[in-house]
């Protein structure tokens, strides 16, 4: 199995969407967003943050995006992260998650978050070990208004 993690490209913006839709099906609550998304709301990621896609033996199966905070440049938010069905259980996000963990320390930003909804506990376990902690007292800032509020870890990139 020969595994690539690649920063995404504009041009990924439909294959991403598709990845995100197709990684949400049966596994995030029908209510998230994610599987709505569309090309045109992942070109917007790609232009404000960026994103990373992983590749199996040359196919694309799974993505990733981050955000900068607004009123904080320097910490970013993880969004969209997803493994195709058939590729999960070999722990393949681990590597798009420390692929945005790399590309935040090489660009100097101080914290990273993410947010885990409410119906998937058990990922806190999964962050935990990459260093993140929870973070109670944060929001979401793109949390969906019509589920209950995400929890929100955090990993200080810089002290």
């Amino acid at each position: 199995m020969n595994i690539v993690v690649r920063e995404a490209r504009n041009d990924d913006a439909q294959l991403i969407a598709e990845l995100t839709r197709a990684a949400w099906a049966g596994k995030v609550s029908v209510t998230s967003s994610g599987h709505r998304e569309t090309a045109v709301h992942v070109a917007d990621h790609l232009r404000d943050g960026g994103g990373f896609i992983l590749l199996v033996d040359e196919k694309p199966v799974g993505s990733v995006r981050w955000l900068p905070l607004d009123a904080e440049p320097d910490v970013w938010e993880v969004c969209r992260m997803g493994v195709l069905p058939e590729y999960r259980g070999s722990n393949l996000s681990q590597h798009l998650l420390e692929a945005v963990i790399h590309h935040g320390l090489a660009s100097g930003v101080e914290e990273v978050r993410l947010a885990v909804r409410s119906d998937q506990p058990k990922l806190i376990d999964f962050y935990s070990a990459f260093e993140f902690e929870l973070a109670e007292e944060l929001e979401y800032t793109h949390a969906n208004p019509l589920e209950p509020p995400p929890l929100v870890m955090r990993r200080m990139l810089r002290y």
